[in-house]
């Protein structure tokens, strides 16, 4: 029939095909190269005895069972572990308390806003230049300030009882800005004319908090706590500029530990075995994570 359009032939919808993937295919290539090539490539590297030198040689789970031995990979995985129960607890409590105390309209509230936000748009490695000034044992600020104080002089990223967590107070500085930017958002989400319900049966403030507020923003509390597992257990960048894994390797993490079997210690594949306990880790965090986020969707 005349005006009616012509159905779509077989060649032209090859044609089509073969178009899309020629303006696809570049980015295709990209995330081949830069993401799954290196990704496979380190598993088989893991498997390898490899100095980056001489040519490797096949060693199995050779490398894995000497990790499971090792008391400095231990110490790597204690530290990793401290460093992600003190941060990742600690940035969403801060975060939230944050949050609630500035959803409100008060003068400045954009002010204050911005410099809590601030210091997470800052780089590890600025974060790092920063205090490694302040916190210089001889002329930093912070022992300056001790002294006036009359407080005898700390040894903060140079005391292996200090060095850790002062790392994860400056990982608070700056890792809270992410967690009180998402939960402003999620409480402005929050039905006003729920907690003015709330209000006029009687509830208080802690009762309008706890059947109000926490259930509205559990689901952002369930991204935040995953967001800010994956960011402790990948920490690096603080670590190699500040304390370089010390002292007495108190500050060493699983990263930290990767970068200096294989670059340091030029030991390859003994650093992606331990690269892929890291990975096995963070795949038990999200896994565990979606198994009990499951049960309350469920609920729902």
């Amino acid at each position: 029939m005349p005006g009616l359009p012509s159905p779509i032939t077989v060649p032209r919808r090859h044609r089509e095909t073969a178009a899309a993937w020629t303006y696809v295919s570049p980015a295709v290539l990209i995330i081949l190269g830069l993401g799954v090539v290196p990704v496979v490539w380190s598993l088989l590297l893991s498997f390898q005895a490899d100095d980056l030198v001489t040519p490797s040689r096949f060693v199995g789970l050779d490398n894995y069972a000497a990790l499971a031995q090792d008391p400095h990979f231990g110490q790597a995985v204690g530290n990793t572990v401290l460093y992600t129960v003190l941060y990742v607890p600690l940035s969403i409590l801060f975060g939230f308390l944050l949050a609630q105390a500035l959803n409100r309209r008060i003068r400045l509230i954009g002010v204050y806003r911005t410099l809590v936000f601030v210091p997470f748009v800052l780089s590890a490695t600025a974060q790092g230049v920063l205090f490694s000034f302040i916190l210089d044992p001889q002329f930093g600020a912070a022992n300056s300030l001790l002294h006036h104080l009359g407080v005898s002089p700390q040894g903060f990223l140079t005391d292996p009882a200090q060095a850790l967590l002062v790392l994860v107070g400056i990982t608070l500085w700056s890792g809270t800005g992410f967690c009180v930017v998402v939960y402003l958002a999620a409480l402005q989400d929050v039905p006003p004319s729920l907690v003015e319900a709330a209000r006029l049966d009687g509830a208080g403030t802690w009762r309008v908090l706890r059947h109000v507020t926490l259930p509205a923003v559990l689901p952002v509390t369930a991204f935040l706590v995953l967001w800010q597992l994956i960011t402790s257990l990948q920490v690096f960048d603080l670590v190699y500029v500040t304390t370089k894994g010390g002292p007495l390797g108190s500050t060493t993490v699983i990263v930290y530990f990767v970068w200096e079997q294989a670059f340091k210690n030029f030991t390859a594949g003994y650093g992606a075995a331990s690269a892929y306990v890291l990975a096995l880790a963070l795949l038990v965090v999200v896994l565990a994570v979606r198994l009990v986020r499951r049960p309350r969707k469920a609920l729902r």
